[in-house]
């Protein structure tokens, strides 16, 4: 096969990111569902001092962290893409708004429905922070880049300051209305992971990126290479991770560093997201995109490899492995059954299920382009 040349094929790489960490969340979610010993603390407001974990654990779920900013940045570039695609078609901008709104709503739905019937309490996790983005997205995209830039930038350094006007650990967790906002949410019956305002940023990031591209792509060589700025970004971001983190105060979101152990360094919050979870997770997602973009560059893109189909059928993915893996610990009563040998295990199994099933749904879906399997 030939080396792919079209815009459309320049991206793999995009997808091969999605679906790199697609295998990560089946890691994560097994875990989750069947590791009676998995590291989920990663929270001030669950935090316990002096805490004890393996490394094996805690690298297991700290890799996974990845997951969710990937998802809600590369949604973003999606979005902003697929946006120029459809305007360059002659699209109207009302088209263009009522499908971010009716898709975003189709998949934050997803969440208190579904993922909460199967996690057995009510439930707000990534695809309620990506879909409620997406609607947002449809006023926000109005703005310019730059300012979309600039006010994402402001909360990911700014947040956490907000952030602390509405909570602190030692105060419990606020209202639903401020949780599902800003901050988190754990009690018996409700669970908010991914409150909007910190992961709309994400999003607003990913659509800059998207934009710039969209220049990239259309011949405007006069920009710097999108392997280049990523690099730059990557070192950028660790330099502030670090510096951060050694003056372990604002920007870690009251989780701070116990030792200067290695463990201790990375244990950042994602719940909230702090500041250094933000800095080390995109710079993470921004050296790993450059290394597939120049793997792109040089090899073919195999239009059935598992990481490509995986990346192109993300919410089908989504949706069948927490069905798989929820479903499965909750109806044969295995929750918590095992450790890491048996994690790793049920993972290589759901993936070998997954594999040819969305790859039929690929094929499924490019065939019937404007049924309502495109919301999925």
């Amino acid at each position: 096969m030939n080396k792919q040349t079209s815009t459309s094929n320049r991206l793999a790489s995009l997808d091969w990111m999605r679906g790199f960490v697609m295998v990560l969340m089946t890691i994560d979610h097994a875990s989750l569902a069947f590791n009676g010993s998995r590291l989920s603390a990663d929270s001030a407001g669950l935090y316990v001092l002096g805490l004890s974990y393996s490394a094996a654990e805690f690298l297991t779920r700290w890799s996974t962290h990845l997951c969710a900013p990937t998802f809600v940045f590369l949604a973003g570039t999606a979005l902003a893409i697929s946006t120029e695609r459809r305007i360059a078609k002659g699209g109207s901008e009302k088209d263009i708004d009522k499908n971010l709104l009716k898709r975003g709503a189709i998949i934050a739905a997803l969440d208190p429905t579904l993922i909460s019937l199967l996690k057995g309490h009510l439930t707000f996790q990534v695809l309620f922070a990506i879909g409620s983005s997406m609607m947002l997205m449809a006023a926000l995209r109005k703005l310019p880049s730059l300012w979309l830039l600039i006010l994402a930038i402001a909360w990911i350094l700014g947040g956490e300051a907000v952030t602390m006007l509405f909570w602190t650990p030692a105060d419990g967790w606020p209202d639903a209305l401020e949780s599902i906002l800003f901050v988190t949410l754990y009690s018996e019956d409700l669970q908010i992971n991914y409150p909007i305002v910190p992961w709309l940023s994400l999003m607003m990031l990913g659509w800059v990126f998207g934009q710039y591209l969209n220049r990239y792509l259309s011949s405007d060589k006069q920009l710097v290479s999108p392997i280049r700025l990523l690099v730059i970004t990557a070192i950028c971001c660790f330099i502030l991770f670090a510096l951060f983190r050694w003056f372990n105060d604002y920007g870690n979101m009251l989780l701070v560093r116990e030792s200067n152990h290695w463990i201790h360094w990375l244990y950042v919050s994602k719940y909230p997201p702090s500041l250094t979870f933000v800095l080390l997770e995109l710079g993470l997602l921004a050296i790993c995109l450059a290394g597939f973009m120049l793997i792109e560059k040089h090899a073919n893109v195999r239009p059935d490899g598992p990481l490509l189909v995986f990346g192109q059928t993300a919410l089908f993915f989504y949706i069948l492995h927490r069905i798989i893996l929820d479903g499965s610990a909750a109806l044969f009563g295995l929750h918590g059954f095992g450790g890491l040998t048996e994690t790793f295990i049920i993972t290589a199994a759901t993936l070998l299920i997954l594999y040819p099933a969305c790859l039929w749904y690929r094929n499924y879906k490019q065939k019937h382009p404007r049924s309502w399997v495109r919301y999925i």
